[in-house]
């Protein structure tokens, strides 16, 4: 989920997401972070992953490579500040990642296979739909939600219903990639190499 916190959206995501028993990863865009100190912290203690999604939400790749780094930088402090912990994932806006920061940050940048579209609005069926149906739907995928989506919290039930009954598992892009880096079946086990 990118762009939160939100005041009214995020919440709701969360309490869709801990009734479900569901962990994600939250990026969260910095100046979006002040006076939503205790949602960040529920986050956490939820077991979400919180990522950096910039200070300003801007694009990257038409920024200088040290003003690039402030608005990474700024953020993970203000997530380390409320977390204690560090930052470890950065999605950058608009899926605009500059080849300059690669080696100026230790942070793994995180992109997307299926965007839901939730952030034009179009309503619940349609968030339903787009990711459900979408062609790139897969083991492996990783889907793009908006904290502040008008309809996508109400379609959170429906989409982890159906994401479970064709067989998948939601989790934070933490354990995804342990996963595809270790080649882990959802239980834990190693996986054979032909696959």
């Amino acid at each position: 989920f990118d762009d939160g916190p939100h005041e009214v959206y995020t919440g709701q995501l969360l309490d869709g997401l801990k009734e479900r028993g569901v962990q994600v990863t939250f990026f969260l865009i910095g100046q979006n972070i002040e006076g939503k100190e205790d949602v960040v912290k529920r986050m956490k203690a939820e077991g979400h992953l919180i990522g950096n999604h910039t200070y300003h939400h801007c694009e990257l790749t038409a920024l200088s490579t040290e003003k690039g780094l402030e608005e990474i930088e700024q953020t993970s402090r203000v997530i380390e500040k409320i977390t204690g912990q560090p930052v470890r994932y950065v999605r950058p806006p608009y899926g605009e990642w500059p080849d300059a920061l690669e080696n100026r940050l230790s942070m793994i940048p995180v992109l997307w296979s299926v965007d839901s579209l939730d952030w034009k609005n179009y309503g619940t069926d349609s968030v339903i739909q787009t990711i459900l149906e979408h062609k790139n739907l897969q083991n492996g995928s990783i889907i793009l939600c908006h904290n502040g989506a008008k309809y996508t919290a109400d379609a959170l039930e429906t989409v982890i219903r159906g994401l479970k009954e064709k067989g998948y598992e939601i989790v934070p892009i933490s354990e995804l990639i342990y996963r595809e880096n270790y080649h882990m079946d959802p239980a834990g086990r190693q996986i054979s190499d032909e696959r």
